[in-house]
C-alpha cells in the first residue's frame, strides 16, 4: 500500500519572510524617523543659526545705578572700596586677563583704580588713601590731590524680555576648580565624553517614564539643557525632547565642550532675589555668597550645582535643610567620580551653608526699573533697544534704596498694628449690634528720594511687595493733603516781597510775616456760589493764631483764610509752576483736596529745599553703546519758582512743624538732624520733608481709596524717620547742615506771649525768620507798657501797668512798597533786588542782675509743653 508522507517547509522559509518584513517595517520607521529627524534638523538649524548670530548675553540692556562718590573725610576702608568695584566688574592687577572695566589693586592703607576702556568714565585712575577708617587722602594718576573720585556704577538688573534677570557672564578659565566636576557629578557625568546626547540615561528616563505614565524630563544632558533654555519654550511633550536632541547635536558641531559649558554657566537659572531672575554661576556667587565666583570653595561649588535640579525649592535662604541636603548629595557623587577624595567630600559636608543675607526687593529697585523701562521706550522710541546690549546709567543710590526698603518694612508693621486695633474695636462695637464688619484692609506705601539741588531720584519704592503688587504708588495720583498747605504761605511771603499788604475779613492791612495773625474759626467759604464749611482736626479752634502756629498746628480755616487773602488763583499758579499740575482756584485747594503722585510732590519741595528752583525729577543719566560710547546723555531740567526769600521763610515754618508741631514725631524717634517738613491727612497719610541734601516724602493709604483713619504723624513720619536715620548714617549723606537764610532775610528771638523781640525779662523766646523790614521792633518788656528800670521791676518799686496790651497784628513797620522781586538763584542779584540786607538787631546784653535773677532760655519751653501731646495732622 503506497503511503503519502506529507513534508513540512523549512521553518527558514518562514523566519525569513518574518525578518524581511521586520527589516522593512524598521526601514520604513528609520526612514520615516530620518525624514522627521531631517525635517527638525533643517528647520532648526536656521533657528539656532539665527540666534547665534548675535551674542548670547551681551545684546539685553543692563541697568546700573549712579556712580558712588569717595571723598576726603568719609568713613570708608579699603577692602569696601575693593568689594564694589570687584562688584562693577573690575579685575585684580595681575590676576588672568585684565576686565575691560578695569583693574585695581588693594592694600590695608590704600586702593589704586586704573578704568579700563569699557569704563563709564573716562580712564582717568585714582589713588584712595585710608587712615582709621575714613578716606584720607585721594590723587590722580598725576599726583594731583583730588576732591572727589567717582567709583564705576554698579549693575542694578539686566533687561531680559519681559523680565528682569541678573548676570555676571564668565569665562571658562574663571570658573573656580571644583564647580565643573560637581555640575558633571550629579547633571551629567558622560558630559566630555558623549556627543551631546547620552543614549543609555535617556533611554533609562524614557522606561521610566513609561512605567509612571508621567512625563518626567529626565535624561536631558547639559547639552540638551542648554539647547531647551536657549531656543525652546518650557513646556514638556516628547516632541521637544526631540527638538532638544536636534539642538543638542548642531550645538556640539558647532562649538568645543569648553564652550558648551562656558554658555551652559551663564545661562543656567539658579533662582530668584525678590523680583530678578539670577542666572548663571557669577550673579549666583554674588548673590548667595557675596564674592567673585573665582573665589568659590568646595562645599559652595557643590551647593551651587545641587541647586540647578530645582533653585526654588532648594533655595538656601527659604528651605537652608532642603539645601544642605542636596548640596552633600552632590559631595557624595564627586567623591564616585573621583572628582574628590572621600575625606575632602566629608570635610565638606562638615561646612555649614555660608550664604549671606538676601535683600529682597532692596538694591534691585524693582519699581524702580519699571519706571526706567517705560523712559527708555519713550526716549528711544524703539521697543528693539534692548536688543541693542546698551547700558542705561541711571539716578539710582542701591544703599539708599536699600534703606528705604528697610525703613517701610519696618514702618508697615506699626501701621498694621494701628489698623488691626482700629478693626479690633469696631468689630467689637459691630458684634454689640449683632452686625459684622468687612475684614482689615491693609494700606500700601511708597517713598520717594531724590537730591534737592539735582532732582536725581536716589530711591523709589512703589509698595509694600512688588511680588504681591506690582502697581507702582510712587507714581499714582492721590489728593496731597496737608502736605500741600507750604505752597499757601510761599504765596503769602511772595505779597510780602511785592509790599502788597494782605486784607482780612475785618479790613485790617499788614504785611505777612510768620507772626501774622489768621482766624481760626468754624468759616463758611463762598466760591462760585457754593458754600464750602471745611473741619480742623478734632474739631479744635484755636481763634486768632499766627500764621507760624497756623501751619505748625496744620491748622485748616486758618490755612483757607490766608489763601482767600492771597487769592486762591494765585496759590494754585504757584502750585502748578511747582508741579502740582492739578491745582486750581478753590478753597479746598488750599488743604490739598487736588491730587499730585509722591513723585511730583517730591519734585515740588525742590522749591523750599533749593533756594526756590523747582527742578525736575530724573531716573535716566546716560544710555551707552557696549563699548561705552554715548548714545544720549540727559541733563536735569530746572526753573526758579520762588525767590529764595520767600523759599527760606516758608522753610523756616515747616522746621517749626517738625520742632514743635504735627511733625515732632520725627524728633520723638530720635532724628536729630536739621530738617524741615510737613504732615499731610485727607483719605491718605503723607510725610514731605527734607535736610540740606536730602528731599523724601512717604505716602501711605488704601488702593480702593477708603479713608486710612490714620494722621500722617502716625503713619507716613515714623517710616519718613526710620528712613533719614538710615540715610544720614551713610557716609554720602551724613553732612547734613543747617540751613542758611539768603541776603534779605533776618532771624530774631521773639517773645511766646508777645511775638515781639525777646530780652532778659521774656526768658521763654522762640526764633523765626523775616523778610528784612518786616521784623518787630518793640521788645516784649515794652509791650504791657511797663516803663520802670531793672531795680523797680527787681524790687516792685512804681507803678506796675494795670494789664497786657493787646498782641499786635503786625509788629513794627513794613519797608515801603517795592515791585515784585524777579525770582533768582544768584545770591548776588538777591541783593540787588530792592529790600534792605539784613542787619541783624543789636541783642540786648544782660547786665549783671539780669544774669543773676533772670533766666534768658534760648530753648522751646512752651513749645516742649506742646510737645508732650503734639497736634496731629
Amino acid at each position: 500500500m503506497a503511503v503519502k508522507i506529507k513534508v513540512a517547509r523549512p521553518a527558514t522559509v518562514t523566519n525569513k519572510k518574518l525578518l524581511l518584513g521586520a527589516g522593512i517595517v524598521l526601514a520604513a520607521g528609520f526612514a520615516i524617523c530620518l525624514v522627521i529627524f531631517g525635517f527638525y534638523w533643517f528647520k532648526y538649524k536656521s533657528i539656532v543659526d539665527a540666534r547665534l548670530q548675535h551674542p548670547l548675553f551681551e545684546d539685553t540692556a543692563k541697568i546700573y545705578a549712579a556712580p558712588r562718590e569717595v571723598r576726603p573725610g568719609q568713613k570708608l576702608t579699603s577692602p569696601e572700596v575693593a568689594a564694589e568695584l570687584r562688584d562693577a566688574g573690575y579685575s585684580v592687577d595681575g590676576e588672568g586677563k585684565a576686565s575691560a572695566m578695569g583693574t585695581y589693586s588693594d592694600g590695608p592703607d590704600a586702593v589704586v583704580i586704573h578704568p579700563g576702556p569699557q569704563s563709564y568714565h573716562s580712564q582717568d585712575g585714582a589713588t584712595i588713601t585710608f587712615s582709621s577708617g575714613v578716606v584720607s587722602q585721594i590723587k590722580g594718576d598725576n599726583g594731583q590731590q583730588l576732591a572727589a573720585y567717582e567709583l564705576e556704577p554698579l549693575l542694578v538688573t539686566g533687561l531680559s524680555g519681559e523680565n528682569r534677570s541678573k548676570r555676571r557672564l564668565v569665562t571658562y578659565d574663571e570658573l573656580p576648580k571644583y564647580l565643573v566636576p560637581a555640575v558633571t557629578s550629579i547633571e551629567d557625568r558622560r558630559y566630555f565624553d558623549h556627543g551631546g546626547v547620552d543614549y543609555v540615561r535617556l533611554m533609562g528616563a524614557f522606561f521610566n517614564d513609561l512605567r509612571r505614565h508621567r512625563y518626567s524630563q529626565g535624561g536631558s544632558t547639559l547639552t540638551m539643557q542648554l539647547a531647551k533654555d536657549f531656543f525652546l519654550s518650557p513646556e514638556k511633550k516628547f516632541k521637544r525632547k526631540l527638538i532638544q536632541i536636534v539642538i543638542a547635536f548642531q550645538l556640539e558641531h558647532r562649538f568645543n565642550k569648553k564652550q558648551i559649558f562656558q554658555m551652559y554657566a551663564n545661562e543656567i537659572n539658579l533662582g530668584q532675589r525678590g523680583s530678578f531672575s539670577i542666572d548663571g554661576f557669577g550673579e549666583a556667587s554674588q548673590a548667595y555668597f557675596g564674592k567673585d565666583v573665582r573665589q568659590l570653595d568646595l562645599p559652595e561649588c557643590a551647593l551651587l550645582a545641587g541647586m540647578i535640579q530645582s533653585p526654588n525649592r532648594l533655595n538656601p535662604y527659604r528651605h537652608p535643610q532642603r539645601a544642605l541636603e542636596r548640596r552633600n548629595l552632590v559631595l557624595d557623587s564627586m567623591v564616585e567620580t573621583g572628582a574628590i577624595t572621600k575625606e575632602q567630600g566629608e570635610a565638606a559636608k562638615a561646612s555649614p551653608l555660608h550664604v549671606v543675607p538676601g535683600a529682597v526687593d532692596a538694591g534691585e529697585a524693582p519699581y524702580f526699573v519699571d519706571l526706567v523701562r517705560e523712559q527708555l521706550a519713550q526716549k528711544l522710541g524703539d521697543a528693539d533697544y534692548n536688543r541693542e546690549g546698551l547700558r542705561i546709567y541711571t539716578s539710582l543710590d542701591p544703599q539708599l534704596e536699600e534703606a528705604a526698603t528697610e525703613a517701610i518694612t519696618a514702618g508697615m508693621k506699626g501701621v498694621d498694628e494701628l489698623v488691626i486695633a482700629r478693626h479690633e474695636r469696631l468689630a467689637r462695637a459691630a458684634a454689640k449690634r449683632g452686625e459684622t464688619i468687612p475684614p482689615v484692609t491693609y494700606p500700601q506705601v511708597a517713598l520717594v528720594a531724590l537730591n534737592p539741588h539735582t532732582g536725581q531720584v536716589l530711591a523709589l519704592v512703589g509698595g509694600r511687595n512688588y511680588g504681591n503688587s506690582q502697581f507702582n504708588h510712587a507714581v499714582s495720583h492721590r489728593p496731597t493733603g496737608s502736605i500741600f498747605k507750604p505752597f499757601v504761605y510761599a504765596a503769602a511771603f511772595n505779597t510780602a516781597l511785592a509790599g502788597t499788604p494782605l486784607t482780612n475779613s475785618d479790613g485790617a492791612s499788614a504785611i505777612f510775616t510768620p507772626v501774622t495773625l489768621l482766624n481760626d474759626e468754624q468759616t463758611t467759604f463762598t466760591f462760585n456760589n457754593q458754600e464750602y464749611t471745611p473741619r480742623d482736626f478734632d474739631n479744635k479752634y484755636y481763634g486768632e493764631i499766627t500764621a507760624r502756629e497756623a501751619l505748625m498746628r496744620s491748622l485748616n480755616n486758618a490755612t483757607i483764610s490766608l489763601a482767600q487773602m492771597v487769592g486762591f488763583n494765585n496759590v494754585a499758579a504757584l502750585a502748578r509752576d511747582a508741579g502740582i499740575v492739578s491745582a486750581r482756584g478753590t478753597p479746598a485747594m488750599a488743604i490739598g483736596a487736588y491730587d499730585a503722585t509722591p513723585l511730583e510732590m517730591a519734585g515740588a519741595y525742590t522749591v523750599f529745599a533749593n533756594e526756590g528752583v523747582k527742578i525736575e525729577p530724573w531716573m535716566l543719566a546716560s544710555v551707552r553703546s557696549p563699548n561705552g560710547d554715548v548714545v544720549a546723555d540727559y541733563s536735569a531740567t530746572g526753573k526758579p519758582v520762588l525767590d529764595p526769600r520767600a523759599s527760606y521763610l516758608t522753610l523756616s515754618l515747616m522746621e517749626s512743624v517738625i520742632n514743635h508741631g504735627t511733625g515732632f514725631t520725627v524728633r520723638a524717634m530720635g532724628f536729630t538732624a536739621p530738617a524741615a517738613g510737613k504732615t499731610g491727612t485727607s483719605h491718605d497719610a503723607w510725610f514731605a520733608g527734607f535736610t540740606s541734601n536730602l528731599i523724601c516724602v512717604v505716602w501711605v493709604g488704601n488702593d480702593d481709596y477708603t479713608d486710612i483713619k490714620i494722621e500722617g504723624s502716625k503713619a507716613a513720619a515714623p517710616i519718613w524717620a526710620e528712613f533719614m536715620k538710615r540715610a544720614v548714617a551713610l557716609p554720602q549723606y551724613s553732612d547734613t547742615k543747617d540751613f542758611i537764610p539768603p541776603p534779605g532775610v533776618i532771624e530774631v528771638n521773639l517773645d511766646k506771649q508777645t511775638n515781639l523781640l525777646a530780652d532778659g525779662a521774656c526768658p521763654q523766646d522762640y526764633e523765626a525768620a523775616f523778610l528784612d523790614g518786616t521784623q518787630p521792633t518793640d521788645t516784649c518788656d515794652h509791650s504791657t507798657g511797663d516803663q520802670r528800670n531793672l531795680f523797680q521791676k527787681i524790687f516792685g518799686i512804681g507803678q506796675k501797668p494795670v494789664g497786657p496790651a493787646p498782641v499786635q497784628q503786625q509788629a513794627g513797620q513794613p519797608q515801603p512798597a517795592v515791585p515784585a522781586a524777579p525770582v533768582t538763584n544768584n545770591p548776588t542779584q538777591a541783593q540787588n533786588n530792592g529790600l534792605q540786607q539784613p542787619q541783624p538787631p543789636a541783642k540786648k546784653k544782660r547786665g549783671f542782675w539780669s544774669k543773676l535773677f533772670g533766666k534768658h532760655d534760648n530753648g522751646d519751653n512752651n513749645d516742649n509743653q506742646q510737645q508732650q501731646q503734639p497736634p496731629q495732622n
